[in-house]
């Protein structure tokens, strides 16, 4: 089948599955490389939560929001921010496209694939509390039944099915070096086979060399992914002057083969790059009790109601809470001079509000246990937030104030926290709770998440003083900087098809999901709302692949 393929997809996550599902839809012939294992099959999709950005879909009308394209529209180019004339006139377009998807097609098209939704629509990157700004307006998230490995299932299993009847082949341990182009046009690649790998998913594994390939096709589609398990790139491509200083030490929040390779290899064949600058790394990393790769973070999902404490003991500043405006937190944490911070709050809150990004951590969910599903209305925190509690680094409990501290200074005395700043800060936090009305931001803020009633029921805490016993035991959380997704890429017309510096088509290649900044060479702009950043991978996953099947001689 080798010589006779049509397509070579290079890289075997949700974006390459999408695509070469879309070609096999057409009788297409498709040859999908990947430098891991089969254990690795949908890439990082498998170890998302699973969330999906739609709009003014039949969960949202049945939870009683009202939203619509225009107001999706309006929020997602008052986050995107763009403002780069040459650099965003993909983007821009792009955002358009993919807003329009979600707010009609997307549901539909992944519903007749078999993906089913949770009732409950959650409310991911609340934003800095402008009308104009970063932010999404009313909730959007939508978490798939299943999470992340469903959303593989859906796209994998037809085009398993498709390579049963022998239009799909996978090359596995391939890792591609070079893009093969003749005459200006890309018509293959070359790289270097690696050792065979029995290593579990996500697992670092060798890059021993055992061989090398040459192949070719008609079109070659990079779906490699992004720079976020690569810190040597992360740190390259820092935004300085935006974010501050590149972090000394970032834990990582995706497997270590997510190495950005292909953007420099498809730079260096003449392809165009942009928004390199622009990426989107959380605030709020734990370091994972039981990881998989190395420096493995796991994300706290957090309600709004954690008290937020910088490295000396400050609350940050107002907009700056938890779920609200992640790359504003960024900017204000490296501007103190250190790089973690803390959340501290009760027992009551940690059981109500904490949820951890990743399939691994929601068993319930990614499951479908919906007896598991309903016990998180119960008292007690779900089993995996259980399990940091009793074996995470990061996790402090204790019975009272000055315990806390002291052992908030065990784990990380530099620079120290004094006792009389944490309290300060607390017991002003706490004065606030006991009236109905406040000049306290976040506890407005929380009150307002309580009026949306699935937050009232399953995210968010009922107010209460920080320092009040019954709610206890306290507990204080360590945060760090992690690493995740990349937003900028492979600059990309509506088609997927990758091109020049110079503004022309690269004859051959396309380019779909993170290393084409979910579209276009950066589609979310400065900021994102999705929260899972699969939508992305879908669409234009989805866009290469139906250009491809049509305009294929």
């Amino acid at each position: 089948m080798t010589d006779q393929a049509d397509v070579i997809v290079v890289g075997a996550g949700l974006a390459g599955l999408v695509a070469t599902y879309e070609l096999t839809r057409s009788g297409r012939r498709v040859l999908v490389l990947d430098q891991e294992n089969e254990a690795n099959l949908g890439g990082q999709a498998f170890w998302s939560l699973g969330g999906l950005f739609l709009v003014d879909s039949p969960e949202q009308r049945r939870m009683g929001i009202r939203d619509s394209y225009d107001l999706a529209l309006a929020d997602w180019l008052g986050s995107a921010g763009f403002d780069r004339e040459r650099e965003d006139h993909w983007p821009r377009q792009w955002a358009e496209a993919y807003v329009g998807f979600a707010a009609g097609e997307k549901r539909r098209y992944l519903h007749d694939l078999g993906l089913r939704v949770t009732p409950m629509v959650g409310w991911a990157e609340r934003g800095g509390g402008s009308a104009t700004g970063h932010g999404n307006s009313v909730p959007r998230f939508h978490i798939t039944w299943g999470t992340g490995p469903e959303v593989v299932r859906v796209f994998r299993e037809p085009v398993l099915a498709a390579a049963a009847r022998g239009l799909v082949e996978f090359r596995h341990r391939h890792r591609v070096d070079e893009l093969v182009v003749e005459n200006g046009a890309a018509v293959g690649v070359r790289g270097t086979v690696l050792t065979p790998s029995s290593l579990p998913r996500g697992a670092a594994s060798s890059r021993e060399a055992a061989g090398e390939f040459e192949l070719r096709a008609q079109a070659v589609v990079v779906t490699s992914g992004g720079i976020g398990g690569n810190s040597g790139l992360v740190r390259e491509n820092w935004p300085v002057d935006r974010l501050g200083p590149a972090p000394k030490s970032m834990i990582t929040g995706v497997p270590a083969h997510v190495d950005g390779r292909m953007l420099g290899i498809s730079r260096d064949a003449g392809a165009s790059v942009v928004n390199s600058d622009r990426m989107w790394h959380y605030t709020e990393g734990i370091k994972n009790w039981d990881p998989v790769w190395p420096d493995h973070a796991i994300r706290i999902i957090p309600g709004p109601s954690s008290l937020w404490l910088d490295a000396t003991g400050h609350r940050l500043p107002a907009p700056l809470f938890p779920g609200h405006d992640t790359l504003a937190t960024m900017r204000h944490i490296l501007g103190t001079g250190h790089e973690h911070t803390w959340f501290v709050l009760t027992r009551a809150i940690v059981e109500k509000e904490f949820a951890l990004s990743g399939s691994e951590q929601n068993p319930d969910l990614t499951g479908k246990d919906l007896k598991l599903v309903l016990s998180r209305v119960k008292k007690g925190a779900p089993g995996p937030v259980q399990a940091f509690l009793d074996h995470g680094e990061d996790f402090v409990v204790r019975s009272t104030l000055r315990e806390l501290v002291d052992g908030m200074n065990a784990i990380a005395p530099d620079p120290g926290l004094e006792l009389e700043q944490v309290r300060r800060e607390v017991v002003a936090r706490d004065r606030g709770v006991g009236n109905p009305y406040s000049k306290d931001l976040q506890l407005m803020t929380v009150k307002n998440a309580r009026s949306y009633w699935p937050d009232k029921l399953t995210r968010v805490a009922r107010p209460h003083r920080l320092l009040d016993p019954a709610q206890g035991p306290l507990i204080a959380v360590r945060l760090h900087l992690l690493t995740r997704k990349t937003l900028g890429g492979l600059e990309t017309n509506l088609d997927s098809q990758v091109v020049r510096p110079d503004g022309s088509v690269f004859d051959g290649l396309y380019a779909a999901g993170e290393v084409a900044g979910f579209g276009g060479g950066g589609v979310h702009g400065y900021n994102a709302l999705e929260g899972t950043f699969l939508g992305g991978c879908i669409f234009s996953g989805r866009a290469a692949g139906r250009a491809l099947a049509k305009d294929l001689a």
